[in-house]
């Protein structure tokens, strides 16, 4: 048996052997600072990335509720370790 690790949206795979982790990365909560320019803090509320286009485009990178980009939503790295034994 072989151990894959498969990581979603780079595509990444390390191969061992006896088991598979699978990652799962999901966006969370907007964290941009929409007050930032006038010394202050505030958020929009967004409580999760929704892609406004497939993925493949430069819409898929903006969220479609709060308009930004993927990179201000916090990211959230799920791993799940599946063993294979036959």
């Amino acid at each position: 048996m072989k151990k894959c690790q498969v990581v979603r949206k780079s595509g990444r795979r390390s191969c061992t052997s006896s088991s598979t982790a699978i990652t799962n990365v999901r966006y969370g909560e907007c964290q941009k600072n929409h007050a930032a320019n006038i010394g202050g803090y505030a958020v929009d509320g967004c409580r999760e990335f929704m892609a406004s286009d497939v993925e493949g485009t430069t819409g898929a990178l903006t969220c479609a509720a709060c308009g930004c980009h993927r990179n201000f939503h916090r990211r959230e790295v799920e791993t799940e370790v599946v063993s294979e034994y036959t």
